[in-house]
């Protein structure tokens, strides 16, 4: 017979974390980067590094005009509204720079899984070793608080560099999911997927992210 009050109990918790997460604000960081809630009141700072289009080769979106800038932020602080994504802005902590914005997306509470992307960075800061610091800081996060098994990224099959990046952050391939978004153009893309699993984290943290980790 099934436990009714039961299953009730546990589809409360699911929303009951869902729904917290969301609303609250996680503020991230280390001796590099900092990560802050996404933030009309960045946009001024952002309209500095984003319109290149280098940033958005391999993103699905193009960011050239006001409007596309204006678009860009709505979506962003919508996608948090509708938990969707909960989005970051990324500051060096030297500088006090804003030099990008990333994501925590696709979150299952029941699998304990979601997706790191839709980075970006402005070309000044990119290869600058912040992308790694800003990673290091979500992983530890959602390995060590939020308690998740695993976490995906993924990059465009022509965007080695990205591709690279991930692979010195320890995650494993996995595979090509083929037509799996459209890019400003309207033309189907392919994605590279990896993964970082929980099992994996303790030993990657001290391999990967040894100079951050010892912080």
């Amino acid at each position: 017979m099934l436990n009714y009050r039961k299953i009730n109990n546990y589809s409360f918790r699911m929303w009951y974390k869902l729904n917290t997460f969301f609303q609250k604000d996680i503020f991230l960081e280390n001796s590099k980067v900092r990560l802050v809630p996404f933030d009309l009141k960045y946009k001024e700072s952002f309209r500095k590094i984003i319109f290149d289009e280098s940033i958005w080769t391999y993103m699905g979106v193009s960011i050239r005009t006001e409007a596309d800038l204006n678009t860009y932020i709505n979506t962003a602080l919508q996608e948090r509204l509708q938990e969707k994504s909960y989005p970051f802005i990324i500051i060096d902590q030297k500088t006090e720079n804003i030099v990008g914005s990333t994501r925590l997306g696709n979150i299952n509470f029941h699998n304990k899984r979601l997706e790191i992307g839709w980075t970006w960075y402005g070309v000044d800061f990119q290869g600058t070793g912040l992308n790694k610091a800003c990673k290091f800081e979500l992983l530890r996060y959602i390995f060590e608080h939020m308690k998740f098994n695993r976490v995906q990224l993924s990059a465009d099959i022509d965007n080695i560099r990205s591709q690279k990046a991930i692979l010195k952050l320890g995650a494993t391939q996995e595979g090509i999911f083929r037509s799996n978004y459209v890019d400003q153009n309207g033309n189907k893309r392919d994605d590279v997927y990896f993964s970082i699993i929980s099992d994996e984290w303790d030993d990657i943290k001290v391999k990967f992210f040894k100079e951050l980790a010892s912080i």
